[in-house]
């Protein structure tokens, strides 16, 4: 024991600058996380607990009677349903899209930096500004959408309003408005990998569609984990596409309300947010689980350089 203490050397005044600034510079993102994230979770965990009093002052502690009530409501039901369809639906195709896209804009196109521009623009657009727009082309008397489709001479749909039909419409808006983001962390991805191996696979006589698979997807599937990872994240949280698209009264309400929506709806129009703490965590943990398989699986199918 006397040899190891003496052995230890002694940590310099070099190194301990280093380790302050290293401190110093992700200072931010942990109190970023903290403040933002980690915080917030318990408070809403610790409020769970808890039903606000006549005209949403004060809190009366109710133990467990919000999971109860929650787990008994058909809402939250339909709820989960909608949101898990919006992420089955949205989720693929914009990978899908987006990869397509990668791989194009990654080889030999002239004037890639203006579609990559274009392709990314929906992503810094506001997204109320985004909806206000597609429920105009929407609109079922005037919308361009039906206006088109009545010239090749189909009928009008309503985008909107139409249970069988809204979810479909909350979903093309989704796919839009996520592929450029996607698309523009697939081409990083894609830019990464060594020409070495489309040369030598060249030398080998391998067809474009056999490098794809061959190279291109092994290569790149840590990208594509990563951006599966956060889309799915990203799409479970949907709210504002569908509440400035689909309202209370609307028929399509039951067929489109997502989890968010329902606890923005509890918390702030019921002035109930115990019992939208309480919905909240369970999409919380419907995430986390979604998250962890997909940890547990990734070994399957992620080549790591």
């Amino acid at each position: 024991m006397a040899n190891s203490r003496k052995n230890k050397t002694p940590i310099t005044r070099r190194q301990w600058n280093e380790y302050r600034w290293a401190w110093f510079m992700i200072a931010p993102t942990m109190i970023g996380l903290l403040v933002l994230n980690i915080i917030p979770i318990f408070q809403t965990l610790y409020l769970s607990f808890f039903k606000s009093g006549a005209f949403g002052k004060g809190n009366i502690f109710v133990g467990l009677d919000n999971y109860k009530t929650m787990f008994a409501d058909q809402q939250v039901w339909f709820a989960v349903r909608n949101t898990l369809v919006y992420t089955l639906g949205v989720v693929p195709v914009t990978i899908a899209l987006a990869l397509l896209a990668a791989v194009l804009l990654n080889g030999k196109v002239r004037g890639k930096s203006i579609y990559r521009t274009i392709y990314f623009i929906p992503m810094i657009a506001a997204p109320a500004a985004v909806t206000m727009v597609w429920k105009w082309l929407y609109n079922n008397q005037y919308g361009l959408i039906n206006h088109l489709l009545q010239k090749i001479g189909i009928g009008r749909i309503n985008w909107i309003d139409d249970p069988n039909v809204a979810m479909i419409s909350i979903i093309i808006i989704g796919v839009w408005s996520s592929f450029g983001y996607s698309m523009v962390l697939l081409l990083a991805g894609l830019q990464e990998i060594p020409r070495d191996y489309y040369e030598a696979s060249n030398i080998d006589g391998a067809s474009p569609v056999r490098q794809f698979f061959s190279i291109t997807l092994p290569l790149v599937s840590p990208t594509l984990f990563f951006v599966l990872v956060t889309s799915i994240i990203t799409a479970m949280q949907v709210f504002d596409v569908i509440y400035m698209m689909i309202d209370v009264t609307s028929p399509s309400y039951d067929s489109t309300v997502s989890l968010v929506y329902l606890f923005y709806n509890n918390s702030f129009k019921y002035s109930n947010k115990g019992y939208g703490s309480a919905i909240v965590m369970l999409l919380l943990a419907i995430i986390m689980i979604i998250t962890v398989i997909q940890n547990k699986l990734q070994d399957k199918w992620v080549n790591y350089m």
